[in-house]
């Protein structure tokens, strides 16, 4: 009977956040690291089918790093990276537009099924919604940095967003956009998420991290920073505390915060139900990053 009680607690307690969220976009990034977790994937995607069911409106925007990597060395392509951004020739294209969509965005719409949400995926072979325009760098000399086939999400259509979301169905974006005139480009999966949410003028932006969230000392998970606003997040960035991988994630988020979203958080995907705990509960167990 006590556990019984202590069950009935919790869902209280989460009864008021479930209330101010009904209705409201939330856009969760799955990168590459995380799906090599099962576990932790479907303890997130367990998450994403709760939150469609009380009210929310998820949508998955994934990469897949790791995969596209393995999938090239099968291939017997070596990898290359400029500016940690994988350089895209045709063919490295090719492997990943296949291992995106018919792999992964695959895999995520069956299991979503499974446990019984809908869902559908949304790119170039169904209904793009992501469109992008070519990314170029400038090297330290001026020069300009060629990247093959990589864009940035330059426009999102919330048009079939909220159409498919509006039917109670899930939609999983991967990190492949098309241009005006039909050709794909590899987009960064953290960015393309914020460009997602800045569009939507989402609830929430979530990232799902190898670490569980913003540390003053990256080899104790104890120093996590639990709240933090904009301006202290880019001190810490200027003070070199927010370094190496974790910088374009927390740039992305104040990218999306400047644009209106009103929330991000940067959760440690391994912990089981890190986004239920994060959203659903008095006390978060990520960081939560708001403007100001």
């Amino acid at each position: 009977m006590q556990e019984a009680i202590r069950k009935a607690g919790v869902l209280i307690e989460a009864l008021s956040w479930i209330q101010k969220f009904k209705g409201r976009y939330v856009v969760v990034k799955l990168g590459g690291s995380t799906l090599d977790q099962p576990e932790a994937v479907d303890s997130l995607l367990t998450d994403i089918v709760f939150m469609s069911a009380v009210g929310m409106k998820p949508i998955i925007v994934h990469g897949g790093g790791k995969s596209i990597s393995a999938a090239m060395t099968e291939a017997g392509i070596v990898p290359r990276f400029i500016e940690g951004r994988r350089y895209t020739d045709p063919q490295t294209l090719d492997i990943a537009s296949r291992v995106l969509v018919q792999t992964i965005s695959a895999g995520i719409v069956e299991a979503l099924r499974e446990k019984g949400a809908k869902a559908t995926a949304l790119h170039f072979e169904s209904e793009n919604v992501l469109i992008a325009e070519k990314l170029t760098l400038t090297a330290d000399d001026g020069s300009e940095v060629d990247l093959g086939h990589v864009g940035h999400v330059t426009i999102v259509n919330n048009d079939v967003l909220s159409r498919i979301c509006s039917t109670g169905t899930i939609p999983i974006i991967p990190s492949i956009a098309l241009d005006e005139n039909g050709h794909r480009y590899n987009v960064n999966a953290d960015t393309a998420a914020a460009a997602v949410a800045q569009s939507l003028n989402a609830e929430k932006l979530i990232f799902l991290s190898d670490i569980p969230g913003i540390l003053t000392d990256i080899k104790d998970a104890n120093s996590r920073i639990a709240h933090i606003n904009a301006s202290q997040v880019r001190q810490l960035i200027a003070d070199g505390v927010i370094a190496d991988g974790m910088v374009p994630k927390v740039e992305a988020a104040l990218d999306a915060l400047d644009a209106g979203v009103r929330k991000v958080h940067i959760v440690d995907a391994a912990m089981a139900h890190s986004v239920l705990l994060e959203i659903y509960s008095n006390v978060g167990v990520g960081t939560e990053i708001v403007k100001g």
